[in-house]
């Protein structure tokens, strides 16, 4: 890690994953800090890449977005120009929230949020139609138990 994080750096972490929306007098006052200094441990946490851009978590489910798919693939290629193409398309489809690289026997996993099995058929009809695969397989998700972006801040040693 290329910054040093303190015990005041790590509750203030804290507090941004939890409602980064919140004032910086909030965050100052949860901190038990004032608002000057916060602000420029914030500052100096950007710049050191440690906090990133700030976004809204919205509900997928209030906006239609009711079927979560973990698709799993695999793939025989493994050539640059392959990966290019898979890549690419990947970064281009909204559908596709996450994507991993893994080891072991399955090549790629990705959650792929999407209206309804209809709309995963499209998405999946035109991801084999850009770039070949050797397996694809869809697992509907029946229920998310637990979904987070927050971080456990409590392992990071302070100095």
């Amino acid at each position: 890690m290329a910054v040093r994080i303190d015990g005041t750096d790590r509750k203030i972490l804290a507090e941004l994953q939890r409602d980064a929306g919140q004032s910086l007098d909030e965050i100052a006052r949860q901190v038990g800090s004032s608002k000057t200094p916060v602000w420029n441990r914030i500052r100096k946490l950007r710049e050191a890449g440690v906090v990133g851009t700030q976004t809204m978590i919205l509900d997928a489910e209030a906006l239609g977005f009711e079927a979560c798919f973990f698709v799993l693939i695999r793939t025989s290629e493994h050539e640059a120009d392959w990966q290019a193409k898979f890549l690419k398309a990947l970064q281009e489809r909204p559908e596709v929230q996450e994507a991993h690289r893994l080891a072991g026997d399955i090549d790629y996993i990705l959650k792929v949020r999407v209206k309804n099995a209809r709309a995963y058929d499209k998405f999946y009809q035109a991801l084999i139609s850009e770039v070949r695969v050797h397996n694809v397989t869809a697992l509907l998700s029946m229920e998310e138990i637990k979904s987070t972006t927050h971080l456990p801040l409590e392992q990071i040693r302070v100095d």
